[in-house]
Order: structure tokens, then C-alpha cells, then sequence
């Protein structure tokens, strides 16, 4: 009893002393958190200090004092930057003065000589953007751009283009045009007179054209360097020439509406029923659950596999509620050409735009939009170059299992090549392929058909559009080269059999599959002895 009487009047003065303890403990956080001047410091106030309200009043004017120095530093460096920046500014208008934009060249009509004159200082300011006179830092050995040599006869070039071959001749009326331009140009300079040496000039022909080399940065302009015989043996004239490109200017601006444009995609086919299953269920992916603008015409040679390839069609035609196909049937030999010609004329409807196609085809709904941007009647036909998938069964040979189609379709080197080379899969407007006089029926068989075709596009005045496209894939299959074949056909097939294959480096893993193995096997008792 006589303790919780003790405890009760003890309580109030404990609780006294935490409160005191805590206001204690507040002032010292307060204090310890105040910001410190350049030369002093600050400290609880003294016995003999001003009253502590009068401290307290001091420590928050001096931190009032630092803050507004603080916001006037900030209003300080906040000038700085905004005269900085308008400095930059001055500095890029009169860039964009002494070079004008691309725009302004094109637009500013009223003015013809201001325009010339920003023109030709664009051009300038083209050779001092590239690496003419000095070199420009770069980032890997991949940002190099490299050069390609040249002489009269042979251009020796990294990017072998269709023919596949290190060097050639020039063969395209461009690139020949362009070297001749260049070499007759230099020799035109070495044969100006200096206006210096008294005696009789050297007259230089291009015979005396040594080599020349030549690289193109895409936004600069082509840097050619040419070599020429000199006065002695061991001398040499240096002739550095650059065709700088002009700036890019708008040439049309439009809407296109693709809404309404149909594609008629023609499959001409024999047989091969199991792999019409397999294209049918492409169709009816892209084509007609995302797509929706599409036609099917099926061009089938001969009777054998008919039905199934009928029944297939018309299953896929019932679960999908799809009527736009149609099925012509031949009693005759297969002709690819044949085939597509029939079905490209069999249709009665308004212009539209044909897909010649291969069953052993794969496309995006992507790949579609691309066929219908890049025809237009009367004026363009697309030749998509498409990627061509090498033997899974190499490709993956180390996997415990051939991944699903979806997967297998990668772009990389490992797994495919651009099929630049083929001419079969193409786009365009009916009457553009009526008016240009379709197949030459002539031809039987694998091969031909597609590049006769080709070459009268060519021949012609529409623009054929010829890119690699990533939705379009061709999948591999063996290739039988029947005995039938003419040796040109049989020679093209049987090239197109070696490249389906595999890479260059897979191909050599299995040419030199023996000594690998054997290797490894030493390897492995090597290990074992240690």
C-alpha cells in the first residue's frame, strides 16, 4: 500500500522529466541540423548567452539569411544558362543562314540566285562533313565504311549483289556511267593548264588510268580517289574527287487508302497436298482473320491429289465462312508460268492486285500491306526479295528437337538467306500484267518463267520495286531437278538446291565433321592422362 502511494506521488514529476527530456532532445536535433556557416558554427545557447528565445530567433534569421543567398546564387546560374542558350541559338541560325535547310533550296522560288547560292554552300558544307580531308573518329570497326577499287576494265567490290562474283564488270548502266563520268573528269583536270610551268603540258588519256578507289557515305556523298601514271616510273598523279549529294527535298506528300484494295493471290499446283495444308493454314491466318481483303485462286494441274487438295479448301472455306476463292483444274503438264497466267486472266472483276504465289510460301499480314503501297496501276510492280529458310534439320541438328514453324522464322545468318536471286513471288495490278503480255507459255516446267517476266517490267517505263521484305518467307523443302530439264533450267535448279541447304559455315561443320570429331576424341583422352 504504502508503495503504490509512493509510486502515485512519483509519477508527475517522472513525467515532468521525459517532457523535459524530450524538449531537450528536439533542441539538440534542431540545432545539429542547422545548416553550418563558411567560418562558424552553431551551439546551444550559453548561461551567460542571450535568453534562448532571443537564440533561436537569431539561428532562424541566419538561416533565413543563408536561403535567400542560396535562391540568389540559383537566379545567378539561371541567367547564366539562359544567356547561354540564346547564344546557341544565335549560333545555329547562322548555321542554318550559311547552310540553309533542304526546304528552303526547294521552296524559295521567288529568289533564284539566293537559292543557287545556298545551294552550292549546302554542297560545300558536304565536304567538310565527310572524311575528305581528315579522318572522323568512330565508335567500332563496324561504323567503318569501306572503299571498293576500280580500273577500266573490273570493279572488285565487297557487296556482290545478285552475281554473287568479287569483282566484275561493270555491268549496270549506272555504276558504268558513273566510272566513266568520274575517269573522264579527272583526266580533264590533269589536262587543264596551271597557268605556271612554261613547258609543253603532258596530255593524259585514260590509258594512263592506273586504279581508283571510291566509298559512299549515304548522307555526305561519294569520295573517289584516282591514280594515274605520273612523268617517271615511280611517279604517280593523285586525283581526289567528291560528288556531294544534295539535301533532301520533299517530293510528295499524299494520303493512301488501301481500305478497298483487294489481293488476288494465284497458287499454281501439282500434287503436293500435305504442303497445301500447311499453306492453307497460313491463308487463313493472315489472310483472312487479319487481313480480310483477300482472294484465293488455285490453278491445279492434273487429277492425282485433287480431291484432298479440294476438300482442304473447302473445309477451310466452311470454318472460316470464306467464299472468296476460286479452283481451276487443268488435264495438262504443270507449267508454273501456265498456271499463274490462267489464273491472272480467269478473273472478271475490277482491276486487282495479284500476288503470284509458291504453296511453299509463308506471309505476314504485314508482307500484304507492303504488296498493295508498293503497286500502282500503270506506274509500279513490286518484286519482294524474300528470306529463304536453310534445312531445319541442319540448322537445329545440336537441339534435342526442330522448333515450331513460328519459331524457325528468324531473320539471322544461322537461319536463312535473302533469296536475291528468285524473281517468282511478285505483285502487281492485273492490267499491268495483261498490258505487258503476261508468261511465255512456251516455257515448261521449273524456272524461266519468272525472270522473262521480270526483264519485261525492266524493259518497260513502270518502276519495279525491288526490296528485301521481313514477312515473306520461303520454306524449305528438298528440290528434285528432274532429268526433263533443259541443262540451263537443270543448272539453275541445281544452284538453288546448294544455297537451300545451309551456310557456308554450316556446310563446312559437315564437311569437316570427321576431323572435328576426331579432335575432340583426342581432346577427351587428353584429359584423362592428366
Amino acid at each position: 500500500m504504502m508503495f503504490r502511494r509512493g509510486f502515485i506521488l512519483f509519477l508527475p514529476r517522472l513525467v515532468g522529466l521525459l517532457v523535459v527530456a524530450c524538449c531537450s532532445m528536439s533542441i539538440v536535433y534542431m540545432l545539429a541540423c542547422t545548416p553550418k556557416g563558411d567560418n562558424q558554427q552553431f551551439a546551444l545557447p550559453r548561461v551567460h548567452s542571450p535568453t534562448v528565445k532571443e537564440g533561436y530567433e537569431a539561428i532562424l534569421q541566419e538561416q533565413e539569411e543563408q536561403h535567400r543567398n542560396y535562391i540568389i546564387s540559383l537566379k545567378k546560374q539561371i541567367a547564366q544558362l539562359k544567356a547561354e542558350l540564346q547564344g546557341r541559338t544565335e549560333q545555329l541560325k547562322n548555321m542554318q543562314n550559311q547552310y540553309p535547310d533542304s526546304l528552303d533550296i526547294q521552296l524559295d522560288h521567288s529568289k533564284p540566285e539566293k537559292a543557287q547560292a545556298n545551294l552550292l554552300a549546302f554542297l560545300r558544307s558536304q565536304v567538310d562533313k565527310a572524311e575528305v580531308h581528315s579522318g572522323v573518329k568512330l565508335s567500332t570497326e563496324y561504323a567503318a565504311v569501306p572503299f571498293e577499287s576500280f580500273t577500266l576494265q573490273k570493279v572488285y567490290q565487297l557487296e556482290t549483289g545478285l552475281t554473287r562474283h568479287p569483282e566484275e564488270k561493270p555491268v549496270r548502266k549506272d555504276k558504268r556511267d558513273e566510272l566513266i563520268e568520274v575517269i573522264e573528269l579527272a583526266v580533264g583536270s590533269l589536262n587543264k593548264p596551271d597557268g605556271v610551268s612554261k613547258a609543253k603540258p603532258r596530255v593524259y588519256t585514260a590509258s594512263d588510268f592506273v586504279e581508283g578507289i571510291y566509298r559512299t557515305e549515304k548522307n555526305k556523298g561519294t569520295l573517289y580517289e584516282l591514280t594515274f601514271k605520273g612523268d617517271a616510273k615511280h611517279q604517280f598523279k593523285k586525283i581526289v574527287l567528291f560528288r556531294p549529294f544534295g539535301p533532301v527535298m520533299k517530293v510528295k506528300n499524299e494520303n493512301v487508302n488501301m481500305a478497298d484494295t483487294l489481293i488476288n493471290i494465284i497458287v499454281p499446283l501439282a500434287k503436293r497436298a500435305s504442303k497445301f495444308r500447311q499453306f492453307m493454314q497460313n491463308f487463313r491466318e493472315m489472310g483472312i482473320q487479319q487481313d480480310g481483303r483477300i482472294h484465293l485462286t488455285v490453278v491445279y494441274f492434273g487429277k492425282e491429289q485433287m480431291n484432298e487438295v479440294k476438300s482442304i479448301l473447302e473445309n477451310t472455306s466452311k470454318s472460316a465462312n470464306f467464299k472468296n476463292f476460286t479452283f481451276i483444274q487443268l488435264n495438262e503438264e504443270f507449267s508454273r508460268g501456265k498456271g499463274l497466267d490462267v489464273g491472272a486472266r480467269f478473273w472478271k472483276g475490277n482491276n486487282v492486285v495479284l500476288f503470284f504465289c509458291d504453296v511453299d510460301i509463308y506471309f505476314t499480314a504485314e508482307f500484304l500491306n507492303s504488296c498493295r503501297l508498293n503497286t500502282q496501276p500503270g506506274k509500279k510492280v513490286f518484286y519482294p526479295v524474300l528470306f529463304s529458310q536453310y534445312n531445319p534439320s541442319i540448322i537445329y541438328g545440336h537441339h534435342d528437337s526442330i522448333p515450331s514453324l513460328e519459331q524457325q522464322l528468324i531473320i539471322k545468318k544461322e537461319t536463312g538467306f535473302w533469296r536475291d536471286f528468285g524473281f517468282g513471288m511478285t505483285c502487281q495490278y492485273r492490267s499491268d500484267f495483261i498490258n505487258i503480255g503476261g508468261f511465255d507459255l512456251d516455257i515448261k516446267g521449273w524456272g524461266g518463267e519468272d525472270v522473262h517476266l521480270y526483264r519485261k517490267y525492266l524493259h518497260s517505263n513502270l518502276m519495279v520495286i525491288r526490296t528485301p521484305v521481313r514477312g515473306l518467307f520461303h520454306l524449305w523443302h528438298e528440290k528434285q531437278c528432274l532429268d526433263e530439264l533443259t541443262p540451263e533450267q537443270y543448272k539453275m535448279c541445281m544452284q538453288s538446291k546448294a544455297m537451300n541447304e545451309a551456310s557456308h559455315g554450316q556446310l563446312g561443320m559437315l564437311v569437316f565433321k570427321q576431323e572435328i570429331e576426331t579432335h575432340l576424341h583426342r581432346q577427351k583422352l587428353s584429359s584423362k592422362k592428366t
